[in-house]
């Protein structure tokens, strides 16, 4: 089978195109490099440098011999999503309908979606399982859930196979180092650690320490980006014999911020300096999800997701990036 991976060039992406070639699929790539970096494309894929928005581009990538398509293609920046919601409606929205109706005209009827825990909001529950109520916080949550919607239309009438796959933070790089790209300006806290770590920032901000948590700082539920790579090729097989299906994928496992620069201090030997401010607007607590039906339908298992483990891996990549500054404390 032939699959076209939207994004493919992105951090997330280029997992996935790796995950795909190793399980023996061939892989074309999508993506204008807004977010990717070209040192991301695998060399045994197809690539097409392009945008979900331009049809010409799209159709040509279809056309070759695609069987399905995995969709990465978006914006993700929540903050940014609450001031220019018009460029994630333009992006994110309007690039997958098009999507929807070149594949639709080329006769490609199954698409693996990355959504995200943004379209949950607020955890009534904890951990947040796949029955949660979607409650969306940010626009850019609003519009992983709007998919959502138009890939159940998509399946009752015109027949497409589509699995929403929830995705919680992830984190970490490919263990054999085979991914050295880093994310373009990235906003979550395991990459400004790394940054910090690194001597690229001098120091880092915790956003409260007043949550009724263990230690008073926000937890999150962290999986491996080669753990999350994994579920797709998982749902591409269940898609060839089942109609749709909308899953978590996370580890049931919470790590608190000073948690996290603990176990990175342990890792790279580097002092990572903070200093602590308020609470950001909409941050909860806690998040930690159950990813139950995506084990028990897709025999998925997060295997790299340990707290460790996910910063040995980053830090192996920030290494090759950046050089410290100074020697560490």
């Amino acid at each position: 089978m032939n699959i076209l991976v939207t994004g493919g060039a992105g951090y997330i992406g280029s997992h996935v195109v790796l995950d795909l070639l190793e399980a023996g699929y061939g892989v074309v790539i999508l993506d204008d490099l807004s977010k990717g970096r070209e040192e991301n494309i695998h060399p045994d894929s197809e690539f097409i440098h392009g945008s979900t928005l331009d049809d010409k581009k799209v159709r040509q990538a279809l056309s070759s011999d695609v069987d399905a398509v995995i969709h990465l293609a978006a914006f993700k920046a929540a903050g940014e999503s609450m001031t220019k919601p018009e460029k994630y409606s333009r992006n994110n929205i309007s690039g997958t309908l098009r999507l929807l109706n070149c594949m639709s005209e080329e006769k490609v009827d199954t698409i693996v979606f990355s959504s995200t825990a943004a379209v949950y909001g607020f955890p009534q529950y904890l951990p947040m399982d796949d029955d949660h109520p979607t409650s969306p916080i940010n626009y850019y949550g609003y519009t992983k859930l709007a998919i959502e919607e138009y890939l159940k239309w998509y399946g009752d009438l015109k027949g497409f196979h589509y699995a929403a796959l929830r995705y919680f933070n992830a984190a970490g790089y490919d263990g054999a180092g085979r991914v050295l790209g880093l994310e373009k300006d990235p906003a979550n806290l395991l990459p400004i650690v790394m940054e910090v770590a690194s001597g690229v920032r001098d120091e880092m901000e915790v956003y409260g320490d007043d949550y009724e948590t263990p230690d008073g700082t926000g937890v999150r539920d962290y999986i491996h980006v080669s753990d999350l790579a994994s579920a797709h090729h998982l749902a591409l097989d269940y898609l060839q014999t089942n109609d749709r299906l909308t899953v978590n994928l996370a580890t049931g496992e919470s790590h608190s911020v000073l948690n996290v620069v603990e176990t990175a201090r342990k890792v790279t030997g580097a002092e990572i300096p903070f200093r602590v401010v308020g609470r950001r607007p909409g941050d909860p607590a806690e998040l930690v999800a159950s990813s139950k039906l995506a084990q028990e339908i897709l025999g998925w298992e997060p295997v790299h997701s340990g707290l460790e483990e996910l910063l040995t891996s980053m830090w192996k990549i920030y290494q090759h990036n950046f050089e410290r500054t100074e020697e560490p404390a």
